[in-house]
């Protein structure tokens, strides 16, 4: 049976499960991302090579406890720990970033971010202590606040594309292979997988224009956007969907946020690092170069994220780059009224958050005017308008 015949006989059983010839009306699904969903695929229009990352399997990250230092091979640090040896330690402490010094078998990542975004400026004299440093990468470009402040996606990525090319203009385009970008991932799971994968070919085409052939490292942490003070099982069970999305979609790292929101305890963060731990080492999917590569939804829709998030960083560009626009205040109110428009979904139930707006335990106890300023970024939960 030929796809064109397939195709007929699916779309003609749909019709007569729906009882109307208009099926697509019925079956499309809205986005905010501006991203066309078909509810049926039977090809691709642009298949992809295999896209590579640059950690064989995904670094599982936690947050360092001496009780887990047997068992884990990457910490995050905030604070200085004497004698750790031999781990994976990505830096999340400026302060401490400027006493450490790596041995041989230790591998050390910057995860502090040199963008001052309230004064829209780099960091310079942060950027030449990080370079010094014998690191494997030296320099983070953080779009994890874009995303908790309720950026799109392609907003995210465009953002990435443009602090990468400050930084190039800057320190020259020899930085590209000392960047680790750090991005949230929110809950919608394959538009998230994508988003991994899109930012990939993205930045492999900013490369190219400096004739390089990179791909990024990325490390991946789940969104405190779309997380509940109430309910936390819940928050248990986002954040390992989105763990799942990282993995799939190619990050080179990923890590777990607190699923207990503003109260985080030893055991609440060891259950955060232990789902990492069951989705590699049972399900397995930590290992895989490319594990969504040949699906049609997903490749449609890494294609289509791709190209907003390339046309974005464009136009930043051809307005003045992304700290021109920062201190002009247009980024700010690019990512303000996606995020309103995101918490008008919220607040009338298109998108659900269990607990929150759907079956819901909380009423709507503040208004979008409370929660967003249009004039600077900061993280915002949507759950916040009912706590």
């Amino acid at each position: 049976m030929s796809n064109t015949e397939t195709f007929s006989n699916w779309e003609n059983l749909v019709k007569k499960q729906l009882k109307t010839e208009d099926i697509y009306t019925i079956l499309k699904k809205e986005n905010l991302e501006g991203i066309d969903i078909k509810p049926f695929y039977n090809s691709v229009e642009k298949p992809m090579v295999s896209l590579p990352k640059i950690e064989e399997s995904t670094h599982l990250v936690a947050t360092y406890h001496e009780s887990l230092e047997d068992d884990v091979f990457a910490f995050l640090l905030n604070e200085n720990v004497e004698n750790l040896v031999g781990k994976t330690v990505f830096i999340n402490n400026k302060d401490l970033a400027e006493h450490i010094s790596p041995q041989d078998e230790d591998q050390y990542f910057s995860l502090i971010d040199v963008f001052d975004e309230k004064n829209a400026e780099i960091n310079d004299q942060l950027v030449k202590e990080l370079l010094a440093k014998d690191f494997k990468r030296n320099i983070c470009v953080d779009i994890s606040l874009h995303q908790n402040a309720g950026a799109a996606i392609y907003q995210q990525l465009g953002i990435a594309l443009a602090k990468t090319k400050e930084l190039i203009e800057v320190y020259g385009a020899e930085i590209i292979n000392k960047l680790i970008f750090r991005i949230a991932i929110g809950g919608n799971y394959f538009f998230e997988m994508a988003k991994v994968r899109a930012f990939k070919l993205v930045f492999n085409q900013l490369s190219k224009e400096y004739d390089l052939d990179e791909i990024p490292y990325i490390f991946a942490e789940t969104s405190l956007r779309n997380k509940a003070i109430s309910d936390s099982e819940n928050n248990l069970i986002r954040s390992t969907l989105e763990l799942a999305s990282a993995m799939i979609g190619g990050a080179d790292a990923v890590y777990s946020t607190n699923y207990l929101v503003e109260k985080s305890t030893d055991n609440s963060e060891e259950i955060s690092f232990k789902q990492q731990i069951v989705l590699a080492y049972e399900s397995i999917i930590n290992v895989f170069e490319d594990a969504s590569n040949g699906s049609y939804y997903i490749e449609a829709i890494t294609n289509q994220i791709a190209d907003k998030s390339w046309e974005f960083f464009v136009e930043i560009e051809e307005r003045g780059g992304y700290l021109e626009l920062l201190k002009q205040g247009v980024i700010q109110k690019n990512i303000y009224d996606h995020a309103v428009e995101e918490q008008k979904w919220v607040e009338e139930g298109k998108i659900k958050l269990i607990g929150v707006n759907l079956y819901p335990k909380l009423e709507l106890k503040k208004s979008i005017e409370e929660l967003y300023n249009q004039n600077e970024l900061k993280p915002v939960r949507w759950a916040e308008m009912f706590e």
